[in-house]
């Protein structure tokens, strides 16, 4: 778990995004990386949510995906 501060880019990108999505990046934060699932998890948010919230936050440029290394099949988001 890092403990990484926002930088002033994102938090400007993030700032007229639905609160879903500043939660989303609130969890993501304070975790390296996670997946879909576990974020739903963290921010105990409907799996459709959190997609949404991604969805927002990479049009913003706020958020990185990349495939996981462990199962290729899920992705694991991260902030910029």
């Amino acid at each position: 778990m890092s403990t990484s501060s926002m930088d002033d880019t994102t938090a400007e990108a993030i700032e007229d995004l639905p609160p879903s999505a500043k939660l989303v990046a609130k969890v993501l934060e304070h975790n390296d990386t996670l997946t879909q699932s576990e974020l739903a998890d963290e921010t105990l948010l409907p799996a459709r949510t959190v997609r949404y919230a991604l969805t927002r936050l990479e049009e913003a440029n706020a958020i990185t995906a990349r495939f996981s290394f462990t199962d290729a099949r899920k992705q694991v988001y991260s902030l910029k």
